[in-house]
């Protein structure tokens, strides 16, 4: 790799907001706040929206989504006059 080109990558904690759930790993992404971890270290903390954790489709709870049958609805309501 050259030198000087890439982001610094290193440890940070991804905070899921939704589901109050955090999880350290390592990444370029940084922030100014920071969090102090279990370990006793303090590491830059990310804020995210959702996770695996909060997400409906991790959790079980997705809907499924009755495709075929709006498409019928619609062409009767909408579909050719006969």
């Amino acid at each position: 790799m050259r030198q000087g080109i890439h982001p610094a990558y290193g440890p940070v904690v991804f905070r899921d907001r939704a589901a109050d759930y955090a999880f350290p790993t390592r990444s370029a992404m940084t922030s100014e706040k920071t969090v102090e971890w279990e370990d006793g270290n303090t590491y830059p903390v990310v804020d995210v929206e959702i996770s695996n954790v909060s997400h409906p489709f991790y959790t079980g709870t997705a809907r499924v989504l009755d495709t075929a049958g709006r498409v019928e609805r619609f062409e009767r309501r909408y579909g050719k006059k006969g």
